[in-house]
């Protein structure tokens, strides 16, 4: 999630939490071709579920500096509880984390936001966010993904990613190991994604970071569409032997068994995105990854050539100082914040 140099990442006694992201975001975009998609009939089991206090107890408050180059000062879990930007709400258990709303901040500041990454780390397995609400609004950049120690080395996974007043999600895969990664290509019309593709390559690096990306098709699958539609859920299906498959479903299509608890992937709808095993190897390229849901402001994405892009008006940097602009005023439903209800991961 790069704007710091080598030699101060390796500095950082949190390596693996400083992980990833996003420098240009190339959005050259490619065609989608229809891929094969190998799914197994098989009804996952839940290891992990994470609500309401699991996120303050099992996840950490990262406070160093931003590894994108944002805005932004990431709170301890003592300072953030304090401020009213980590909290649960007593009324359904949800879990809130926000952006600052209320500081005054000058032009090209921080502002205060909060960044968690769980305690336990990953090999495989089906992760669901269930939210109701996301950060919305210029400058925001709000993203739920998963990443390994050492930067590259051993990937990132983009789940939930986007910039500014952005309309549909974007996934995306990092690798950086010498073991190849791209999207496949096929010539099958059957079983595919419905994403646009937006790189082919996933190797990245500290200065060429764009990965592989697929764009969501569904204008419900992020920001303020996401939010009008009262949230939905992500899937990331990890399976080593076939591949990543991603899947958005809005509120009003959730699966029944994921409601249930006892997910079957391979009965689902076509994934929004799907990246093969033929063509990536994905044991070799990802690994002992940990999740992280944070917020960043403006950096090396939401700021620069994307924020002058987005009809945003004036600057990221004045936009920082506007403090209602992470939160609903008057009519204008902008509000910088996720609602979390669960997340879970099943094996």
């Amino acid at each position: 999630m790069h704007a710091l140099s080598k030699l101060f990442l390796a500095a950082l006694s949190l390596t693996t939490l400083v992980g990833a992201h996003r420098q240009s975001r190339a959005h050259s975009r490619h065609r989608r071709t229809p891929v094969r998609r190998q799914s197994s009939n098989k009804t996952y089991t839940i290891q992990d579920l994470y609500q309401g206090e699991d996120f303050m107890n099992q996840w950490d408050f990262f406070t160093g500096t931003d590894p994108t180059g944002g805005n932004v000062n990431y709170q301890s879990k003592t300072d953030a509880q304090s401020k009213g930007l980590a909290y649960v709400n007593s009324c359904d258990n949800s879990t809130v984390l926000a952006v600052d709303s209320t500081s005054t901040v000058a032009s090209g500041g921080q502002r205060d936001s909060v960044r968690i990454t769980s305690q336990k780390s990953y090999n495989s397995g089906l992760f669901v966010i269930d939210a109701s609400n996301m950060p919305v609004g210029c400058s925001t950049w709000p993203s739920f993904w998963t990443v390994g120690p050492n930067w590259p080395s051993a990937g990132e996974i983009d789940i939930i990613e986007g910039v500014n007043n952005q309309a549909t999600n974007q996934m995306t895969l990092h690798s950086g190991t010498s073991q190849s990664c791209s999207i496949a290509k096929s010539n099958s019309t059957t079983d595919h994604f419905t994403g646009q593709v937006l790189g082919t390559n996933c190797y990245s690096t500290q200065n060429a970071d764009a990965g592989c990306g697929v764009e969501d098709t569904d204008t419900r699958s992020f920001g303020y569409g996401f939010n009008n539609a009262d949230g939905g859920v992500f899937a990331l299906l990890w399976d080593n032997s076939s591949g990543m498959s991603m899947w958005h479903f809005a509120r009003a299509d959730i699966p029944a068994d994921l409601i249930a608890q006892t997910p079957n992937p391979s009965t689902w709808s076509t994934p929004a995105g799907f990246w093969s095993a033929q063509s990536c190897d994905i044991s070799a390229n990802f690994y002992d990854h940990q999740m992280v849901i944070d917020t960043t402001i403006c950096g090396n994405w939401a700021g620069g050539s994307a924020y002058s892009s987005s009809g945003c008006p004036g600057t990221c940097s004045d936009m920082v100082a506007n403090a209602t602009n992470y939160v609903v005023f008057f009519d204008a439903v902008v509000d910088a914040k996720w609602v979390i209800n669960y997340v879970a991961v099943y094996q």
